[in-house]
């Protein structure tokens, strides 16, 4: 198994171009699902939650087409095989949004639950109570979804939590519904924009999408079109927040400050300098590390997938920190591996106080999720001495080319097996 070694306690410095977001990236490719045309896609990072949503794709009968390392051509004309097995969907939980596009163009779909998740539950009963709203028969037998809809019908759908893939699977479903579909409640991530803007493309009709209500109105069809991944949002942040950790400065080619402001803010806070453009942030830290509280909540407010990288960050930081996690209830489990590095860090339930150290020392640790494997590489390079990350698989998941980037930063950070 591989593992991440990292000789830390130095200032980052340089220039980093950001990849495609995952996020944005997995919905996308479930798009194609939707038409038998043609769906190119740009930008797409290359992940292994991308590969395995590729090989799910693919033994359904979707054609896939790599023109080269990050655009793809898909097309759905043969499928075949409108079933998402519990072997792929078990290491990948986003293969549940195949479950609306299948629904709404085939007519059928068998998908795998989930099953657990490191970090808490994910439950999936929004995306089937709304798809039961607009006429959807399902049937959860053998672990398996059995959804049958001859036609979907548009209609009112409010979720009762804010869910990001429940927002995702409906709307998609929705643009091939009759009528009219309306979703309250909705998620309003800016990846929920990006994929309304590539449906929108094939020939959707959705408004209100970054807003907490969206309309679709159905249509008969959708057809190709070419659309490009937005940047990914979380990992600007763990590169802006690994540079303010460690100082130094970084300029971050392709990435959009907009999607972030509730980061920014608290990198501000935290003492970082930092300019933006229309497709670039430039960070300096050259002052002392301050702590900054936060408290978790859905977009626009801070992120869970950057609540870990801040617990690093606050590790090395003038002053007492409070981390409040509302979304996940398991989301502090790098906080022990933390504490082999010397942190101070106290957990309440779902608080966790962060008395700042001077420095952390250099340990063995283990990754338990991808946000945590994020924390542990920034807790490596802001520490004293050798750092090894065990089960790095996780980073693998979310982040491309993670060493090679952080390489070109003048990080000391070699995989070895």
């Amino acid at each position: 198994m591989q593992k991440l070694v990292i000789y830390g306690g130095k200032p980052l410095s340089g220039e980093i171009s950001i990849s495609g977001a995952k996020n944005a990236a997995l919905p996308a490719l479930c798009a194609s699902l939707l038409t038998n045309d043609t769906l190119t896609l740009r930008n797409v990072p290359d992940l292994k939650d991308v590969t395995t949503m590729l090989n799910l794709l693919k033994q359904m009968g979707v054609t896939i087409l790599t023109n080269d390392q990050s655009e793809m051509e898909l097309s759905a004309a043969d499928l075949t095989n409108p079933t998402a097995p519990y072997e792929m969907v078990k290491t990948m939980r986003a293969a549940i949004l195949v479950l609306g596009p299948l629904l709404a163009h085939k007519g059928e779909a068998i998908i795998s639950l989930p099953g657990g998740c490191a970090i808490g539950l994910r439950p999936v009963d929004q995306h089937i109570k709304g798809l039961q709203a607009m006429g959807a028969e399902i049937i959860i037998e053998h672990g398996y979804i059995h959804a049958k809809a001859k036609k979907l019908i548009g209609t009112r759908i409010v979720m009762d939590i804010v869910t990001v893939t429940g927002t995702e699977n409906l709307m998609m479903a929705a643009c091939l519904a009759s009528g009219l579909t309306i979703l309250e409640n909705a998620a309003r991530e800016p990846e929920i924009i990006d994929l309304a803007q590539c449906l929108i493309k094939m020939g959707a009709k959705i408004e209100g999408a970054g807003t907490d209500v969206i309309t679709i109105q159905g249509v008969k069809a959708l057809h190709g079109c070419t659309h490009d991944v937005m940047p990914d949002r979380i990992e600007t942040g763990t590169f802006l927040t690994a540079v303010t950790a460690s100082g130094g400065e970084i300029h971050l080619k392709g990435a959009q400050a907009g999607t972030l402001d509730a980061v920014i803010d608290k990198l501000l806070e935290a003492g970082a300098i930092i300019n933006s453009g229309k497709n670039w942030i430039h960070l300096t830290m050259n002052k002392p590390l301050k702590s900054v509280s936060l408290r978790t909540a859905p977009y626009p407010a801070f992120p869970t997938d950057m609540q870990a990288q801040f617990m690093a960050l606050n590790s090395v930081a003038n002053g007492t920190a409070i981390i409040t996690e509302t979304i996940f209830e398991n989301r502090f489990m790098h906080v022990q591996e933390l504490k082999r590095m010397n942190a101070e860090i106290t957990v309440e339930g779902n608080t966790a106080i962060v008395h700042g150290i001077p420095r952390l020392d250099g340990a063995g640790v283990m990754a338990t999720d991808l946000r945590a494997s994020a924390s542990l590489v920034i807790a490596g390079l802001i520490a004293q001495g050798e750092t090894i990350i065990d089960r790095i698989y996780h980073l693998d998941r979310g982040y491309e080319r993670i060493e090679q980037k952080l390489a070109q930063l003048g990080a000391q950070i070699a995989r070895i097996n």
